[in-house]
């Protein structure tokens, strides 16, 4: 967020890595994004690894709107991680 210069407002979804709720929170906190923002699904599906970001955009897709600002983040084994900041297209082609 800070090398793109971007706030809490500028996100209207934050899409984590759905590992634990602890670190959930933590970021979404760290952030200044509400919960109401997040998409949590650890609790429907416990930690489901690589296939996390597509479970919740999955879940919540009915609440996605075009243009809507997505952050999505993710780690793994070995200290890997990767992040992006995306607009939502969605609906019909």
């Amino acid at each position: 967020m800070k090398r793109h210069q971007l706030t809490a407002a500028d996100v209207t979804w934050l899409v984590p890595h759905q590992a634990n709720r602890r670190i959930i929170d933590a970021t979404a906190e760290r952030m200044g994004v509400p919960l109401d923002r997040v998409m949590i699904t650890i609790h429907k599906y416990g930690n489901t690894t690589a296939a996390t970001i597509p479970l919740c955009l999955w879940d919540y897709e009915s609440r996605l709107a075009p243009g809507d600002k997505l952050i999505m983040a993710a780690f793994g084994g070995g200290f890997t991680w990767a992040g992006a900041y995306v607009t939502w297209g969605g609906g019909p082609q």
